[in-house]
């Protein structure tokens, strides 16, 4: 049987970050060559929000949604360590170091290759990318990892229900404190649109297609509009760095500054939430996965809330755009990791002394 055959992860998605970085590159291109259609597209906007890129973004989210089922809630007391350690690690500690990773590094490391405005909205779209934690591609994650799938559901359930309070307070403080101005209106409105309606509509679709308890109907949904989410991105990346493409061109460096504290940031959340689940005892089909969920971020969502706060053609856009790049290469490297070292979690003692 073909290696693409035996992955959760297909062969288009394994190599996401070559599709990213192409239409990284046709956007640039694109952006230099028509920048009046860039222009007019960022004209329809309504409430600061760009109506054709919350298209593409609600496509990306809606499909993830679906996978969310608020019935695994009922297990939320099972097990309970590896549900701990996910949400320490994504609530209280993952988008404080984001921000101090960000504030140190270019407001000090980075000081004299970036200006203070651009390196404030650098800041900025990396906080929102450490304050949203992901949605959909844990699922995958945890298949990679050979992860228990009933509590890794119960996990995303949870955060996703934690995220609709706390991302734009939590978001909200942070910005604040790196002194970025943040209308509230439009930090709520962007939860409202980006979290709240197609979390919302996730749950209605399943409640239709799971009223008889058939499970396969979900997943044979999910499997037919899975590569809409994916297109949705992937033009939301062409439009992105069409509006930066001038920036880009001008200072092409500033992709690998903004990937060095999002890379730091990746390795040190992992290496922390895993080392605590294996001092702590957590069998490995749990701990894996919720070192996991701690290290990877709801893109879409830090990608959506940027444009709304900052603008299409923001420096706080093109840093959650990078962390799309940046993404799906540490994720993989992060379970080759994982899965080597499954060994030492061999013989652990499962929660509740059994």
């Amino acid at each position: 049987m073909s290696r693409d055959r035996l992955s959760p992860l297909g062969a288009f998605e394994r190599y996401l970050s070559v599709w990213v970085a192409l239409c990284i590159g046709a956007g640039v291109g694109l952006g230099l060559a028509l920048p009046g259609l860039f222009e007019s597209i960022a004209a329809l906007e309504y409430a600061n929000v760009n109506l054709v890129v919350a298209i593409f973004i609600w496509v990306m989210i809606y499909p993830m949604m679906v996978n969310v089922d608020f019935a695994s809630l009922s297990r939320v007391g099972e097990r309970p360590k590896g549900l701990c350690i996910t949400l320490v690690v994504n609530w209280l500690v993952k988008p404080f170091t984001m921000a101090a990773l960000g504030i140190w590094f270019f407001e000090h490391v980075f000081a004299g290759l970036v200006d203070p405005q651009t390196a404030r909205e650098y800041i900025a779209g990396m906080i929102l990318l450490g304050v949203a934690p992901c949605t959909a591609m844990v699922f995958v994650w945890s298949q990679l990892v050979r992860g228990d799938a009933n509590y890794t559901l119960v996990q995303v359930s949870i955060n996703d229900i934690i995220m609709v309070f706390a991302f734009a307070p939590i978001a909200a403080f942070l910005l604040g404190v790196t002194d970025i101005a943040v209308p509230w209106e439009t930090l709520l409105l962007s939860v409202v649109l980006y979290v709240v309606i197609p979390l919302a509509a996730g749950y209605l679709t399943r409640r239709m297609l799971d009223d008889s308890g058939n499970h396969a109907r979900i997943a044979r949904f999910t499997a037919r509009v899975k590569p809409f989410s994916i297109l949705g991105l992937l033009a939301t990346v062409i439009l992105l760095f069409g509006f930066q493409a001038q920036t880009i061109i001008e200072k092409p460096l500033v992709i690998a500054l903004i990937a060095v504290p999002l890379l730091i940031q990746s390795y040190g959340i992992f290496a922390l939430a895993y080392g605590w689940a294996y001092v702590w005892r957590v069998p490995f089909s749990i701990a894996a996965p919720a070192a996991l969920i701690g290290t990877s971020n709801f893109f879409e969502l830090a990608v959506a809330v940027a444009i709304s706060l900052f603008g299409l053609n923001s420096g706080a856009a093109l840093a959650t755009v990078v962390g799309v790049l940046v993404e799906v290469p540490v994720m993989l490297s992060l379970v080759a990791l994982a899965n080597a070292t499954q060994q030492r979690f061999t013989g652990d003692i499962a929660e509740g002394g059994t």
